[in-house]
């Protein structure tokens, strides 16, 4: 009988696959990070054929680690980096260019005209009244435009209907299928400024205002849903794939935030914050994000979502480019060495700033540097800014009505003891983490677990979520708001024009 479920987190740096058993634990795994890509100054690219090798790679390693053959798995979930936008021949099912990462900034320039000429049309807030999200290139229909327009013969081809367009949830889903499914979620589909997350349809009106056919678009299932086989040749026999959600959405669907209010903080690439609004879309006005959480049955859950382009990333540009350390788990002992770190501020602008400022052409930038600044500063301040980019991400969802409590928080980062005390210190609110951090491979695995009956219903999953340890807040107001203050300042000075957050 099959009892465990497979699942595929397909992630900005790396490509995992996690078996677990019905009760969570995870008893296999497979991992392999890939090139990324850097071709112009706020251009970001990976390669689709390193996508599918590692994450097909990283499903037969997590099978052998697991001691298992295929027919062991009752579903596979798959989870993904959002936005991220590929074009595929349908006869070959090759990529036409490289996949457009989600931290692409090539299209900021296009996204500023179309919102000036909607502003004079008395349009200005067309996009966001249907999507739920800003108009900027972080999301996927500039990327597919950019990629028709100057990709050679591909727009001929689409308007023939012979290119498909995925976030990498459906280029995945094609490869295993052997190109037999075309289709993709309701939260990734939210993601890409072309779905009415009211009507839960593409909208034509987007369609035609983004010069897209709609030939190129997948099907939309619910998050927990039929999405075929895999092909039995990849893996050894075929397996039902039963769940597919954004990684953002899938981890919140792990941290088990079902209900209205419930807040997870996800510390990977990037850092994303998202509440859980039930069944009302909440129309943010500090420039946070309405979207889908997940869909079940039908029924849309809706989230408000901060981004935050920068977090492990940051310590990935400290290993690789700046060679501070090896691993990234030694920055938590350099903190513990830090003399002026809390003095130096990092403001991690390297594709540009995310909610609330939403500012595509602010630059990385150290502040606070002295002739006594080592290392260990520079990286405890790097650290820091994660602290301080969440603690945007809070006052802007006060702003609008909406002060989680406490925090639930996962990632690689959700690890380092150093960051999460200080992130407690600087929301003056408690941190939770639990005993399993990588909650958005087991969101995956939840929701095929579900299409499959292995779970009977949300509240069932709940109860797999159990407590590593709480972080309680330790520092004094005065410490709160001076080190606020001085974050705040750094970031006025990066911005491409000095402005306070909307």
């Amino acid at each position: 009988m099959s009892q465990y479920l497979l699942a595929i987190d397909q992630g900005t740096t790396s490509s995992r696959a996690i078996i677990y058993s019905r009760d969570g634990k995870k008893i296999g795994l497979g991992q392999q990070e890939y090139t990324q890509h850097f071709p112009q100054d706020g251009w970001v690219e990976h390669d689709p054929e390193d996508i599918w090798d590692t994450t097909l790679s990283s499903c037969r390693h997590a099978l052998a680690k697991a001691g298992i053959q295929a027919t062991d798995i009752a579903s596979i979930g798959i989870t993904n980096q959002r936005e991220t936008t590929v074009l595929w021949d349908r006869a070959t099912g090759k990529a036409i260019y490289r996949a457009i990462v989600w931290q692409d900034r090539r299209t900021a320039g296009f996204c500023q005209q179309l919102q000036q000429k909607l502003e004079a049309e008395g349009r200005a807030d067309f996009i966001r009244s249907r999507t739920g999200l800003l108009l900027d290139s972080y999301f996927s229909a500039t990327k597919i435009r950019w990629i028709l327009d100057n990709v050679p013969g591909a727009r001929d081809a689409a308007n023939a209907g012979n290119l498909a367009f995925g976030t990498i949830d459906s280029f995945l889903l094609w490869r295993l299928t052997n190109g037999q499914r075309h289709a993709t979620d309701a939260s990734n589909a939210s993601r890409t400024l072309l779905f009415n997350i009211h009507t839960q349809q593409w909208d034509t009106d987007l369609l035609a205002l983004f010069d897209i056919p709609p030939s190129l678009l997948p099907e939309v299932l619910d998050s927990a849903a039929n999405f075929g086989e895999t092909d039995a040749s990849l893996l050894g026999s075929s397996v039902p794939i039963g769940g597919i959600a954004g990684d953002q959405q899938a981890a919140t669907f792990g941290q088990a935030c079902f209900e209205p209010g419930m807040t997870k903080s996800t510390y990977g690439t990037g850092c994303f914050m998202l509440m859980n609004t039930g069944n009302k879309i909440i129309e943010s006005r500090h420039n946070l994000l309405s979207t889908v959480a997940w869909r079940l049955e039908g029924q849309p859950t809706f989230a408000l979502e901060g981004s935050i382009f920068m977090a492990g990333a940051t310590m990935q540009w400290l290993r690789d480019k700046m060679q501070f350390f090896s691993d990234s788990a030694e920055s938590e002992a350099m903190s513990a060495n830090a003399t002026y770190g809390e003095s130096v501020m990092f403001v991690p602008a390297f594709t540009g700033l995310g909610a609330p400022w939403w500012d595509s052409e602010a630059r990385g930038a150290i502040y606070g540097l002295t002739r006594d600044t080592g290392i260990e500063d520079i990286v405890t301040a790097a650290l820091l800014s994660v602290c301080y980019q969440t603690r945007d991400l809070i006052d802007a969802m006060a702003s609008d009505g909406l002060s989680p409590t406490r925090i639930r928080v996962d990632g690689g980062m959700a690890a380092n003891n150093f960051v999460m005390q200080r992130l407690a210190d600087l929301l003056n609110c408690p941190v939770d983490r639990p005993q399993v951090t990588e909650t958005t491979a087991l969101g995956a695995a939840c929701l095929a677990g579900l299409q499959c009956g292995m779970y009977k219903s949300t509240d069932e999953i709940s109860q797999l979520w159990q407590l590593d340890k709480t972080f309680d807040p330790g520092q004094s107001e005065q410490w709160r708001h001076q080190q606020y203050q001085r974050w705040h300042d750094a970031v006025n000075r990066t911005l491409s024009t000095h402005r306070q957050p909307e």
